[in-house]
């Protein structure tokens, strides 16, 4: 099936709700603010609606690929063949069940990761408060396992509802996922749904005063106001990917409008301008300076999609 307007209106009419946008560009929809244009922009506003556009999907052979708040990715400048689905309409925090000092919570896959953090500050609810500032939504954060001040996402994820590439709803417990340093086995065919969550309870004033001193120290040691797609490099064993670039001279270094952060050498920031091409040349000279002085290869941890041009 060509992808045009016409055609894509009548294979799915009467099937789905939601937007479509064509031709748009990924550059308004990642934290980098990098990208060409995806084919199409779809934003489901239902479930059931997931499911009959993933059958349409599969059924033309039409490639796809599932967002959420768009961190943690590089989309190069050629843009995205096919169809992203964006999941920021599923945004739902519902209080499941309470029991013997324990909260069990339903969280839809779009909802912003911080939403979340604020969500159990407020209530008491304790478990997430060294994951405050991390951005994205829940969705990405169980698919990459977020972590930082030594808890990860996988610390409270009970089961995860998941919608595979045919379109079938199935509940994982989390102990089924594959959870492990940034990273988990959900195929990237296939979409989160939702997740049912777990805390402890506890004073909100408790809470909040660790969530509060967690965000004060990251913020003081990231640049997590400005245009990045979070850590670049995953850790490549004891000693940070941070401090291996930082040591090895990288700090301040620039490729046309992407520079690696003066505040974190694991974080590239856009300071306006930048494009796919500036930052994958900043990660070759990065790689190849912090190989030459410790011989350590850094391996990717942001994800890396898209054309080229």
């Amino acid at each position: 099936m060509e992808l045009n307007r016409e055609n894509w209106e009548a294979a799915l009419e009467g099937y789905y709700k939601g937007d479509s946008l064509f031709a748009a560009p990924m550059k308004d929809h990642t934290s980098l603010a990098i990208g060409g244009a995806a084919d199409i922009l779809t934003s489901p506003e239902d479930p059931l609606s997931i499911r009959n556009l993933m059958v349409v999907l599969k059924r033309e052979g039409i490639p796809f690929f599932p967002i959420g708040g768009g961190t943690n990715l590089l989309v190069r400048d050629g843009g995205i063949e096919g169809v992203v689905i964006s999941v920021r309409a599923f945004n739902r925090i519902e209080v499941l069940q309470e029991y013997e000092g324990v909260v069990e919570l339903f969280v839809e896959a779009g909802v912003p990761w911080q939403k979340l953090v604020n969500f159990c500050k407020e209530k008491g609810y304790s478990g997430i408060e060294g994951l405050t500032g991390i951005p994205g939504t829940v969705g990405g954060a169980i698919c990459g396992n977020s972590g930082s001040f030594g808890r990860e996402v996988k610390d409270v994820v009970a089961s995860v509802v998941i919608m595979n590439s045919e379109g079938r709803l199935d509940r994982h417990n989390a102990t089924d996922l594959g959870f492990s340093y940034r990273s988990s086995n959900i195929p990237e065919s296939d979409i989160v749904m939702s997740a049912n969550m777990r805390f402890r309870k506890d004073e909100a004033g408790a809470v909040a005063a660790r969530t509060d001193r967690f965000f004060s120290e990251k913020k003081g040691t990231q640049p997590i106001t400005e245009k990045s797609a979070g850590c670049v490099f995953r850790n490549p064993g004891e000693t940070p990917a941070g401090r291996l670039i930082d040591e090895a001279g990288c700090k301040g270094i620039k490729r046309g409008g992407i520079e690696v952060s003066t505040v974190h050498a694991n974080f590239f920031v856009n300071r306006g301008g930048g494009t796919s091409s500036d930052f994958m040349g900043l990660m070759d000279e990065v790689t190849a300076r912090v190989q030459k002085k410790f011989g350590v290869a850094l391996e990717p941890e942001i994800k890396i999609i898209g054309r080229d041009k």
